[in-house]
């Protein structure tokens, strides 16, 4: 074909050649498949396939037999000759999954890896489901199902499915995968305004209140799914002595800030706790005790608010990094056990440390006198500073190392020469 251009300035005109091209062919038709091979001729190998067709819910693309929507029929860099990576191809037809800045977003679906819980061909459940219900959950859950199985009062909601608090996906608005926030989540099914309601809880305004502060969302083993381990106040019903009057406009607020309001009860461990030479800054703070311990109940001993391990991580994330990335692993810290050798609030010593010293403190597991009969101890003096004596910590480090038994250096020959500078090389 030729097209003829001209230029009416009256420059000369110039003819050039352009090819004729047929239009490119349509996705489904790109390996031009003959009229009605693209599944049936997949099925004329894959025989045993018609029986997962046969299943309640197969997938769109399977049912119209475009085995090559999701599958090159000739070869790939993936497994199962996918097309593409398995999350593409999935999120080229189920784009917006995961909202703009999600609050939370469900593992697997961050990993791409859809077919943790969905048949990419069919299924006997729903959306290709390979488990009903929670079941399905169950199978990554497996603990939290065990104890929802074994306690006395569980939530109505979780005995149907963990879909009617949690998104599957993500959550554009929650933590945890949630629907809503709490309380609006809880107040769907819970009505606030219920005179039975009211009176169970004092008639404080609860309905704009976090309701897992008292409650637990799975079950409990305690009357009204209440956490296992649950405040003297809250068991007795004495709202009021932390909190104004629930006729107050402010009922909610507590009555005094910080550690002065945990003073009325638990005056003989605050005492103790500022009477010593260093404190652990968020007992001070104006949250005071509620930085680590819920005031109304909790999982967990002592009313922490996490185990004490992620607790402790959420301000000393470099410890607890550090940790990870040892050669050896320091039992109390690996066990999530940091009040094994500090004072979570208050104590005489450096870090927190508990006992009397350094040494004191690690004789109670270690037996260093077999261990090394290396000088250690208030009379040895450290040569690398004269104000220091030689203790544990003068050779290890006790949250984790590089190096062979928390080691400071190379235990080979670094380590001696720090002091025994005579002996460098």
């Amino acid at each position: 074909m030729w097209v003829r251009i001209g230029v009416i300035t009256g420059l000369l005109v110039v003819a050039l050649p352009v090819a004729a091209t047929a239009a490119p062919p349509a996705p489904q038709d790109r390996f031009r498949l003959k009229p009605g091979a693209r599944g049936k001729l997949c099925l004329s190998c894959h025989t045993t396939f018609q029986d997962t067709l046969n299943r309640p819910f197969v997938h769109t693309p399977v049912k119209a037999g475009d085995c090559t929507d999701c599958h090159d029929p000739h070869a790939s860099s993936h497994g199962k000759l996918l097309a593409a990576d398995a999350a593409a191809i999935c999120s080229s037809c189920h784009a917006g999954l995961v909202p703009d800045k999600a609050q939370s977003v469900h593992a697997p679906v961050v990993a791409g890896q859809c077919i943790r819980c969905h048949d990419p061909h069919a299924a006997k459940n729903k959306a290709n489901l390979i488990a009903a219900g929670s079941e399905l959950c169950a199978g990554c859950h497996a603990e939290m199902a065990k104890t929802i199985s074994q306690v006395k009062f569980r939530h109505a909601p979780v005995a149907g499915s963990c879909l009617g608090c949690h998104d599957p996906h993500a959550s554009g608005k929650s933590a945890f995968l949630l629907k809503k926030e709490v309380p609006a989540l809880c107040n769907d099914c819970h009505r606030a305004d219920q005179p039975a309601f009211a009176k169970q809880h004092m008639n404080y305004p609860v309905s704009k209140a976090r309701c897992t502060s008292c409650h637990d969302p799975h079950g409990s083993n305690n009357a009204g799914i209440l956490w296992a381990t649950i405040h003297p106040p809250v068991v007795n019903k004495m709202c009021n002595q932390c909190h104004q009057e629930a006729s107050s406009p402010n009922a909610l607020a507590v009555k005094r800030a910080g550690f002065e309001l945990c003073r009325g009860c638990h005056s003989a461990m605050v005492n103790e706790t500022l009477s010593r030479n260093r404190v652990h800054w968020p007992v001070l703070d104006k949250v005071g005790c509620r930085n680590c311990h819920s005031p109304h109940a909790s999982a967990r001993k002592a009313l922490l608010r996490e185990p004490a391990g992620r607790l402790c991580g959420t301000c000393h994330a470099d410890t607890i990094g550090r940790q990870e990335k040892s050669l050896a692993k320091h039992a109390p810290v690996q066990e999530e056990s940091c009040a094994t050798c500090h004072s979570p609030h208050a104590s005489d010593n450096v870090f927190l440390l508990q006992g009397r010293n350094v040494v004191d403190l690690c004789v109670t597991c270690h037996n260093w006198r077999e261990h090394s009969n290396h000088p250690i101890g208030e009379k040895a003096v450290d040569p690398r500073n004269r104000n220091l004596t030689l203790d544990c910590l003068s050779c290890h480090r006790s949250h984790g190392s590089p190096f062979k038994s928390f080691a400071t250096f190379d235990t080979g020959a670094d380590l001696c020469i720090q002091c025994h500078q005579g002996v460098r090389r």
